[in-house]
């Protein structure tokens, strides 16, 4: 199965461009205030007003009030969200919106667990955990710790660059891989050739 892939903590629309003309699936836009890589509604609009069909486009939150989520929703042609914060699985579902939920691979997380508390879920978001930060880290985890049996799909996140991704995928075998610090020049700000050789890693993961 062709492993999907999402480019995430878009901010101009020339990086969506990039990404989508590299073969990406997916953006990802951040409404998350703290984090570099946060957009506002007007650049948000501008973002996904260039996009061409078929390109899904992923709404990233963390603790969000309802107002801003709806909001969102009522500006920006949303197809797909993603919780990165302590929301329980009735504020997930609440929108009435297709959802992916983010699980911080803390010491002693139970995926099993929480696939069966996120039933409702799309799929299993999994990144590194770092005291403090919702994501963005670029920091690996032990792929290891995935279990092969998990009954959501799986979107492995985390420190993922154009090196080790294959390694990543062969590994762990997920339906998607998100990237957001491994294709940047800056924070915020991607790089053109690094989405390129990160894709062309993916797509030549089986070599």
């Amino acid at each position: 199965m062709r492993t999907r892939i999402k480019i995430c903590g878009i901010t101009r629309p020339e990086d969506a461009a990039a990404a989508v003309y590299a073969g990406a699936d997916a953006i990802g836009l951040v409404f998350f205030e703290k984090s570099p890589r946060h957009v506002q509604m007007d650049q948000a609009v501008d973002i996904v007003s260039g996009l061409p069909p078929f390109v899904t486009v992923v709404a990233l939150f963390v603790d969000a009030v309802a107002s801003l989520v709806n909001e969102v929703l009522k500006q920006t042609p949303i197809d797909l969200l993603q919780f990165h914060g302590a929301e329980d699985p009735q504020q997930c579902t609440s929108f009435g919106r297709p959802y992916i939920k983010a699980i911080p691979m803390r010491d002693g997380v139970d995926l099993h667990a929480e696939a069966k508390r996120y039933g409702s879920a799309a799929g299993l978001l999994l990144d590194s955990y770092t005291p403090g930060l919702a994501g963005g880290s670029g920091r690996e985890f032990a792929w290891q710790r995935i279990p092969g049996d998990l009954k959501k799909p799986v979107v492995l996140a985390g420190g993922l660059t154009p090196s080790n991704v294959a390694t990543a995928i062969r590994q762990v075998q997920p339906y998607a891989v998100d990237v957001s610090s491994g294709v940047e020049s800056q924070p915020g700000i991607k790089d053109r050739d690094r989405i390129n050789a990160f894709i062309k890693a993916v797509n030549m993961k089986e070599v």
